[in-house]
């Protein structure tokens, strides 16, 4: 048997979803989180044989956005033995439209009426003449706290057997017009919800949470409380918790590597074979596995403040912001689950219905520094400004502002500006955040990570420390690294790069091994440099210098290196995410080319300005880096005046027209 939910955005349909199947999928407490279709087996402490398929929420059965379409094909294609209408019953006005229209498609439909356990405080709601008015089994549940799940997969077993749900709403198929029809819902829904429902609290009387709305959703108060508590996270992932996690862990590595080596060496393995599986392999890995403490302390973090509610608030705060970028406040959305991974983020675009807006978008996100990132940042900002605390979160207000003037000129290039924005998000309530949520999304972060650690590290790990063994005689290089295959790849690179101050190969080549996992970059410094031990540390200043004497750059480089790796296109599976929503090679070929640009540019300006502003002095490659800042800004303004013309033309054509 197939069992679908489907119910309006924030319904907790996911929530329920994971109780049913043991999964744990990601879940937000705001609309838009949900945007692929998912199917798991139902646990089998609750039955046997069951599908579950969790949709995402659409508040209509005809599609408004991308996300909706596939809800609706589903349920109209797929055929589910029975539909459980995920109803936040806190909101019973609003989900009983799309509830009546699931009614008339002769499938099988039971009311699940979530949130219970918050509802009874603001309204009181007469299950049996709700049945009686939709003509269907009504459960009452509580996703969040697993009540009634049994009685509901019983109740939705024993309705899938029906053989025909009497339609109530068999009158408003007969009207084609869509306006008229909406209206006619919206009619019967009123008067159904004013027989079934008595509001304890009314939707005109202004709770405790409006008056604490009125101060988060400020602007002013609003964008300094995201930032502070933005910085405590990062601190107590970086600066304190995380790094004490980390040291634990650090040191089993170590030992591990150590006994390894020692192993190797006593039954005689060539010192190319013990260093590469020590060095290479452990070393490398154990470079990027270090960092899992520090990543899996900011998921929990994050999740705790996605799960209170505060997020919805804050994409409320950036929409006027992101609408002069030519994009909407649910922009913000996919920036958000970005934090975690870009993959997820780039699909939450497909939210935003407007098609120019959707891929924009999808080209900002992976600007976000994703989890994958995080050990770039944490060791660069621990080995050269390990005094500056405020380098971390600053990294991210950088990226934030990156965003901003990046979709500032596409707005301008594209035409973006024409668009008319309109967004309309539900605020949910406030909720003490789940501590089970956040620890399972902080599990499922670790595992996902060590899973890349332990397949694509490996497998990059060994073959960069291949390739810095050997040149293309295949003949061991040893001392002279320089001579190896990778330093011959790398150098042409690095060539490309003085500009931005990274023009050594070994930068090159970590920066090139990061087009395929993130992590990489991290992992090949540990394997080029031979200084795995230096990286896997709690950053103490000792190895923090260590850091610093074996690559042998200046902390503005080390800055402008870090920004290179963060601005330039994501991960080949980021990309394919990417060439997924945007449907078009085209302007997936823009975005890694924007994504590109934009990178190399920061890069260079942080390294050209940095190296004027610390050192008194130009940096290297001054020359080209105003040629190439020049030829960018003409290249900038041509697209500008371009689009203005066409524009103009389109505007001429069309009154032609007329």
């Amino acid at each position: 048997m197939k069992i679908a939910l489907a119910g309006n955005p924030n319904s907790g349909k996911t929530t329920l979803y994971n109780a049913l199947t043991g999964k744990q999928e990601y879940v937000g407490n705001w609309a838009g989180v949900t945007v692929s279709k998912k199917e798991a087996k139902l646990k089998e402490s609750l039955g046997n044989n069951i599908d579950i398929v969790d949709l995402p929420g659409a508040y209509s059965i005809r599609p408004y956005t991308s996300e909706e379409s596939i809800t609706t094909d589903f349920i109209k294609t797929e055929n589910p033995d029975v539909i459980i209408n995920v109803v936040d019953s806190t909101n019973l006005n609003r989900s009983l439209f799309f509830t009546t229209q699931l009614l008339e498609l002769n499938i099988p439909v039971v009311v699940a009426l979530n949130k219970v356990d918050i509802s009874k405080n603001v309204t009181d709601i007469d299950i049996n003449k709700l049945e009686k008015e939709l003509n269907c089994k009504v459960v009452e549940i509580s996703a969040a706290k697993n009540e009634g799940l049994k009685n509901l997969i019983k109740v939705a077993s024993e309705s899938s057997k029906l053989k025909e749900q009497k339609n109530l709403f068999k009158e408003l198929s007969n009207i084609h017009n869509e306006e008229k029809q909406d209206k006619k819902r919206y009619s019967i829904v009123n008067n159904i919800i004013s027989k079934v429902e008595n509001r304890i609290i009314r939707h005109n009387e202004e709770t405790l949470e409006d008056k604490i709305d009125r101060f988060v959703t400020n602007p002013i108060i609003g964008t300094g409380l995201f930032i502070l508590i933005m910085a405590f996270i990062f601190n107590l992932s970086i600066n304190t918790l995380g790094p004490l996690v980390a040291d634990t862990l650090v040191g089993y590595i170590e030992n591990f590597q150590d006994a390894v080596s020692g192993l190797l060496a006593s039954i005689g393995t060539s010192d190319f074979l013990n260093s590469l599986l020590t060095d290479g392999i452990i070393g490398g890995v154990g470079a990027v596995v270090g960092f899992v403490p520090l990543v899996m302390v900011l998921m929990f973090m994050l999740s705790l403040v996605e799960d209170s509610g505060f997020m919805a608030r804050i994409a409320l705060i950036f929409d006027p912001l992101f609408r002069k970028v030519g994009l909407s406040g649910k922009s913000i959305i996919p920036m958000i689950v970005g934090y975690g991974c870009s993959i997820p983020g780039i699909m939450a675009t497909r939210t935003i219905k407007d098609e120019k807006q959707r891929r924009l978008t999808a080209m900002l996100t992976p600007f976000v520094p994703c989890g994958a990132k995080l050990p770039i940042i944490a060791l660069f900002t621990a080995a050269f400004f390990p005094e500056q605390g405020y380098m971390f979160p600053l990294t991210y207000l950088v990226a934030f502002t990156v965003i901003i003037c990046v979709g500032l000129i596409l707005k301008k290039v594209t035409g973006a500006d024409n668009i008319k924005n309109y967004f309309i998000i539900e605020l949910p309530q406030y909720r003490i955040p789940s501590i089970k949520r956040a620890f399972f999304k902080m599990l499922e972060t670790g595992k996902d990570f060590i899973t890349r650690a332990g397949t694509i590290i490996i497998v990059c790990n060994t073959v960069v420390f291949i390739m810095s063994s050997f040149n293309f005689k295949l003949q061991l290089v040893e001392d002279a690294v320089n001579t190896s295959i990778l330093a011959n790849i790398a150098t042409p690179f690095a060539f490309l790069l003085i500009p931005v101050g990274i023009g050594v190969w070994q930068l090159a080549a970590a920066a090139i091994t990061g087009f395929i996992a993130k992590e990489e970059v991290v992992g090949t410094l540990a394997v080029v440099y031979s200084m795995g031990a230096a990286i896997n540390s709690d950053f103490e200043l000792v190895n923090a210098m260590a850091v610093q004497e074996t690559m042998a750059i200046t902390a503005v480089s080390a800055l402008s290196f870090m920004f290179f790796n963060l601005f330039t296109p994501p991960c080949f599976a980021a990309i394919g995410a990417m060439k997924s929503e945007m449907k078009s090679n085209k302007w997936l070929l823009k975005s890694i080319l924007l994504q590109l640009s934009v990178g190399y540019i920061v890069a260079m300006i942080t390294y050209q300005v940095g190296t004027i502003l610390v050192y008194k002095e130009l940096g290297q490659g001054f020359i080209p880096a105003v040629i190439i800042l020049a030829l960018a800004a003409i290249y900038i303004v041509y697209k500008i005046k371009s689009n203005k013309v066409s524009e103009s033309e389109k505007k001429v054509s069309k009154v032609q027209v007329q």
